[in-house]
């Protein structure tokens, strides 16, 4: 496992005085994914881009959530860890073994190593696609798989069509609703999700286009 804390000494990327914070909480989530995307491409780590924060590269509305996701191989997690403490930030292992957590500017890190239940691969990070947060190019998940991801979290215990609702209308033009469908329209709450945007217009039923 990955060290924890911050490097000793000096003072951490993660600790900004109040008044120097951005003015509201969707662009403190900004700043810190800029500053955590800045530092893993200045290291030459593989990542993507995924959550909230991937939805809005993408061209979709700034209501971001709770925190910042990257996307990285299990594999390169140590030396992402590392690298992140070097530069100031504090990393940790939460309960969960599929992701380690980091503190931004005072904002939380995820660093996702499997996505969908899969492990990220090569083949994942290869499909994003390079776009400007901000300021600062990074990049990000395609949209298919942004939406394979939510999909894929639905359960019997999590099943927030309505969070994920204008997500599906804001990327509906650039995913590919029939691979969605094939991997994820056997389960009863992707099916039922899929359904509603069929009923909802969101997007055409299937095989609508033959």
């Amino acid at each position: 496992m990955p060290p924890t804390g911050g490097r000793a000494g000096g003072p951490a990327h993660h600790e900004v005085p109040a008044e120097e914070l951005p003015p509201d909480l969707n662009q403190a989530i900004l700043e810190a994914t800029k500053q955590v995307g800045a530092i893993l491409k200045r290291n030459d780590h593989d990542f993507a881009l995924a959550g909230s924060v991937a939805v809005y590269a993408h061209g979709g509305t700034g209501n971001l959530q709770h925190d910042a996701d990257f996307c990285i191989r299990p594999e390169d997690a140590p030396a992402v860890a590392a690298t992140l403490e070097e530069a100031g930030l504090p990393v940790f292992a939460p309960p969960e073994d599929w992701l380690l957590k980091a503190k931004c500017l005072g904002q939380d890190i995820d660093l996702i190593f499997e996505l969908a239940a899969q492990p990220v691969t090569t083949e994942l990070l290869r499909r994003a696609t390079p776009l400007p947060v901000d300021s600062v190019q990074m990049p990000v998940l395609a949209p298919t798989d942004l939406m394979r991801s939510l999909l894929a979290a639905f359960s019997a215990h999590h099943c927030d069509f309505g969070a994920v609702l204008p997500i599906a209308r804001q990327l509906r033009e650039r995913v590919d609703w029939e691979a969605v469908r094939e991997e994820y329209g056997h389960a009863p709450m992707p099916a039922a999700f899929l359904f509603l945007l069929e009923r909802l217009e969101v997007i055409a039923p299937r095989g609508a286009d033959r």
